[in-house]
């Protein structure tokens, strides 16, 4: 009895402690969630922007990433955490995410004009392919998962474009919402972890494009490729070259677009690189 009310105690202070816990992230971010691991615990997931997203055991934690969207609103945002224990008793805990603002810059770009005032057959095909990848963002998948760190798919790149208010030929567009790298036609592509590749063709505006499922929600694509070396259904590491930089698609010149979803939010990939599981 006495046993059984010192781990109810402690089950108590844990979870106040844990409910005291704010994460801060930027507009536009990712953010890694480390969640206080406790005896009994059989899983944990994470409800968040009405998705199951799950976490996992890594060195005493429960973790899982998040996506704060480029026009999330900034303040305090929540999530909430679901404990469910071996017994089957489920717990259930606020997370408080802190969204801060961020500044982003205007940029405007002159390009074809079939890609700013678009035939009708062209805008069909356009609002075709943006259903068939808003489909894809929204699944949550845990079949595979990131066995290393993101890495940039041409090492040594930077990309600071990120959240652009673009206008194009005149014309204002949604922000950008990957990192443009420098690179010239023929530079390999290399995918910034281990996911499979979940469409691999030529697309209206990014051209040929590549894009893989990391788990979890989280998803990168490799715009405007001159070339693609994998196929739909592959499963790649990471590093792996994936396809060449090109000027395929809405372009002004070759670079790769990078782009990462992470629960159907536009995050700047660069705010995935390094983290550890």
């Amino acid at each position: 009895m006495i046993r059984a009310l010192i781990a109810a105690l402690l089950f108590a202070s844990i979870s106040l402690l844990f409910a005291a816990v704010v994460y801060t992230a930027d507009q536009g971010s990712a953010v890694q969630l480390k969640l206080p691991d406790e005896p009994h615990v059989k899983s944990v997931q994470v409800i968040w922007q009405k998705k199951n997203v799950p976490a996992f055991p890594v060195d005493g934690m429960w973790t899982t990433i998040l996506g704060i969207d480029v026009e999330a609103k900034p303040g305090e945002q929540r999530a909430e955490a679901v404990f469910t224990m071996d017994d089957g008793r489920v717990d259930r805990r606020e997370v408080t995410i802190d969204v801060r603002a961020k500044k982003f810059p205007i940029s405007q770009l002159n390009v074809d004009e079939k890609f700013v005032e678009l035939s009708k057959a062209d805008l069909d095909r356009s609002h075709r392919e943006s259903g068939e990848i808003d489909a894809i963002y929204e699944r949550v998948t845990t079949d595979i998962l990131p066995d290393e760190p993101f890495t940039v798919p041409i090492p040594g790149e930077q990309g600071k474009n990120f959240g652009e208010r673009r206008i194009f030929n005149g014309e204002p567009r949604a922000p950008h919402s990957g990192a443009d790298l420098h690179a010239t036609t023929g530079t390999p592509v290399h995918a910034t972890n281990r996911g499979r590749v979940v469409l691999a063709k030529n697309l209206f505006f990014t051209g040929n494009t590549v894009l893989l499922d990391h788990g979890l929600g989280i998803y990168s694509l490799y715009a405007h490729l001159s070339r693609i070396d994998v196929k739909d259904g592959e499963v790649v590491k990471n590093g792996q070259v994936i396809g060449a930089a090109g000027a395929t698609g809405r372009v002004t010149a070759p670079h790769l677009h990078w782009g990462m979803r992470v629960q159907g939010a536009r995050v700047d990939p660069f705010s995935l690189v390094g983290l550890r599981w």
